[in-house]
């Protein structure tokens, strides 16, 4: 875990009930979701097997253990889950390391937090080794914290990352908003009572009391994020 917060005077402009802005990372910043499935279907297909692609939709968004547990009993590979984690993992860096997509949208988004000193946390279910990589291309001084998935006891879809996260940046679960791309990060989000913009990228994600589904991050701002807490204070 790493930090670097800002005093509690600095979260946000006077009278603005958004307290902190925590983010997600592969698909909603950086458009990785289909890096991680190609990965995957690669490292099977070197040990024999033949990934179903409907197979996809149950991996996307959760964390290693989870995925690759899956992706072992589904196909009945003869790998032991850490060592097909540390395949994973050098797969996926290899790829970032040639190329890393931000999705639309994301860096004026972090410009923008960052030039108004809101609070921004990186919440994500991969591991140190990955976050640090991508961090390094977003700019880590958009980030007050980041949180990986090997750091807390339960990832996502538990509440812990983002309890953590909001934890760490002196800031109110309910008066943050989360925005994320995949349901499992959307269920971790609203379990810790975070406001929830949803950014769907492989599955579809249907708007909810406290959820609220956009096209892209194009069309969120501070404004708009603002806007999110209105009638909470």
């Amino acid at each position: 875990m790493t930090s670097t917060v800002p005093a509690l005077g600095t979260l946000t402009e006077e009278g603005s009930a958004l307290q902190a802005v925590l983010l997600d990372m592969d698909g909603t910043l950086v458009d990785t979701e289909g890096f991680w499935w190609d990965v995957e279907v690669e490292v099977f297909a070197s040990l024999g097997h033949t990934l179903d692609d409907s197979w996809r939709h149950v991996v996307v968004g959760g964390p290693m253990t989870r995925s690759a547990g899956f992706l072992i009993e589904a196909t009945g590979a003869d790998i032991d889950l850490a060592e097909l984690t540390v395949l994973l993992n050098d797969g996926f860096e290899d790829r970032i390391d040639h190329a890393l997509p931000l999705m639309p949208g994301a860096e004026r988004l972090l410009t923008e937090l960052s030039e108004h000193e809101v609070p921004t946390a990186l919440v994500s279910a991969s591991h140190r080794r990955i976050i640090d990589r991508v961090l390094a291309r977003l700019g880590p001084q958009h980030f007050a914290l980041s949180i990986a998935g090997d750091e807390v006891p339960r990832t996502k879809p538990h509440p812990d990352p983002y309890l953590a996260a909001a934890a760490g940046l002196g800031a109110d679960p309910l008066r943050c908003a989360v925005i994320e791309d995949t349901a499992t990060g959307v269920a971790a989000a609203e379990a810790a009572g975070c406001q929830v913009v949803a950014v769907p990228s492989v599955a579809p994600i249907t708007p909810a009391v406290r959820r609220t589904v956009v096209p892209s991050l194009e069309v969120v701002d501070l404004t708009f994020l603002r806007g999110l807490m209105t009638g909470m204070l």
